[in-house]
């Protein structure tokens, strides 16, 4: 026989469980148990879910859910909640609603009957949960791996490119290593930069200064220009001429004498077609100056790969100064599609 302190613990009574609800962060909705119009209509609400609709509750009591519903909100996933409840079981989840001025966000609803001791469904008690926030983050997620993915076989596609090429140009293994490990080098500091960018863009400036600040030894090098920000889809194939600008400069140009200059200076143009991108590479007091016997790998990157991939407009010239080189490349619009470029 059990003794008395042994007795299961006293039920809380309805006051206390009144005041959990009230308490509650979660919406709680209770409605009545018609689910054709005008019903189900709506008996109680917490503190809670009057917050997250922005409506006070004598605004709702005796008013259908109906009412927090709008345009935005998926006809699929209500049709599949009427399924459940008619058949009188829960349902679980997600849909758009409208608050009282308008405003969207995103809930996750559990729906669950009441049944009486017939076991017939007499109420509906509906927690609710604001998870605007939550399915952005997942959305945002989905985008990065699409874009990863995207990335990635370009990526491959474009290092194999490189790699083929540079197979052509070089006239010897050692050739080949050299000019190769350099390309991807340069292929992944571009990357790098893109990856710590929260917009995924790089400023062309940074560019610039990943290729040449090893280089700048005396203040031989100078950069002016404004602040423009390119996207991933510029940025590979402008990072990879300016790399072989570089390697060019130091093996044949101004960069392999002790008093060679290079300038780089660039400005964005508004013309008939939009914006663009103008910048110039200039080369004083390296050694002379021939036009190559032979397209190599970097000339055909100027002179096709910009123009096929960024619609670049290129002009080579073999000063006896130095090597000059004239890009034009088209910018996107600036606003929420394209990063801006400021003048």
């Amino acid at each position: 026989m059990q003794k008395p302190d042994e007795t299961e613990p006293t039920r809380p009574d309805l006051e206390v469980l009144f005041a959990a609800v009230e308490a509650s962060g979660e919406a709680i909705l209770i409605t009545s148990a018609e689910l054709d119009e005008p019903g189900p209509r709506i008996e109680y609400a917490n503190p809670a879910f009057t917050r997250m609709a922005g409506y006070a509750a004598s605004e709702i009591l005796g008013r259908t859910p109906r009412l927090l519903q709008g345009p935005g909100t998926d006809r699929a996933v209500l049709d599949r909640m009427r399924r459940s409840l008619e058949a009188g079981e829960p349902f679980q989840g997600e849909a758009m609603n409208y608050r009282k001025d308008g405003s969207t966000y995103v809930v996750e609803w559990l729906i669950t009957p009441v049944r009486d001791a017939q076991g017939r469904t007499v109420r509906w008690i509906s927690a609710q949960r604001d998870v605007t926030e939550r399915r952005a983050a997942e959305d945002r997620q989905s985008l990065l791996v699409r874009e990863l993915h995207h990335r990635v076989k370009n990526t491959l596609a474009t290092v194999q490119a490189v790699l083929n090429a540079t197979v052509r140009s070089s006239p010897s293994v050692a050739d080949f290593a050299r000019a190769f490990s350099g390309r991807i080098a340069s292929f992944a500091r571009t990357h790098a930069l893109i990856t710590d960018d929260v917009a995924q863009s790089v400023s062309f400036e940074g560019l610039l200064r990943a290729e040449l600040d090893p280089y700048d030894e005396h203040g031989r090098i100078r950069l002016a220009g404004p602040a423009v920000a390119l996207p991933s889809g510029l940025a590979v194939p402008v990072g990879m001429a300016l790399h072989e600008l570089t390697t060019n400069a130091l093996r044949h140009g101004a960069l392999a004498e002790p008093d060679g200059r290079l300038e780089v200076a660039w400005q964005v143009e508004d013309g008939p077609t939009g914006r663009a991108l103008r910048w110039d590479w200039s080369e004083h007091d390296g050694p002379p100056v021939a036009p190559p016997t032979r397209q190599g790998f970097g000339s055909r990157l100027l002179s096709k790969v910009l123009a096929a991939q960024a619609e670049a407009e290129v002009d080579v010239a073999f000063e006896a100064d130095g090597l000059r080189v004239s890009v034009r490349l088209p910018l996107p619009a600036p606003g929420p599609l394209g990063p801006a470029a400021t003048p």
